[in-house]
């Protein structure tokens, strides 16, 4: 079998570039060149539809060799999320003292927070200022 023939079928079968190009002794650009150049840029492996979105029950469609997702889209899990806040495993919760007020508070995601709101930054902001 000719290589171009034998990187067409190995593309078709989903193989990546570095596969393709160890499998035959060939330079990884130079598969790659090729494949764009005759419309196998894209790998042709079909997704896989196993699961049902959390949130509204629909169909999941999974691309193969990346994560499973949970949701059909963003609207869906934020959705859940805001229904089930409970569930939501928040493993970055800070909490901090604000600079201009003392009042505590909690801050998701973001550990460097210093004020408890815009006007607390806002009237630091002023002081520094003065």
């Amino acid at each position: 079998m000719d290589r171009n023939r034998r990187i067409k079928e190995l593309r078709r079968q989903g193989e990546s570039y570095g596969s393709i190009a160890k499998a035959l002794g060939i330079s990884v650009n130079t598969i790659k060149s090729y494949c764009q150049r005759n419309g196998l840029g894209e790998l042709q492996a079909k997704p896989e539809i196993h699961d049902l979105c959390t949130n509204c029950n629909k169909a999941l469609v999974h691309t193969p060799g990346s994560k499973k997702k949970k949701f059909c889209n963003k609207s869906c899990r934020m959705a859940w999320w805001a229904k089930y806040p409970d569930a939501v495993n928040k493993k970055a919760i800070y909490r901090f003292t604000c600079l201009t007020c003392n009042k505590k508070f909690e801050s998701y995601g973001n550990g460097n927070r210093k004020y408890c709101s815009r006007t607390c930054f806002g009237i630091a902001r002023r002081v520094l200022n003065d």
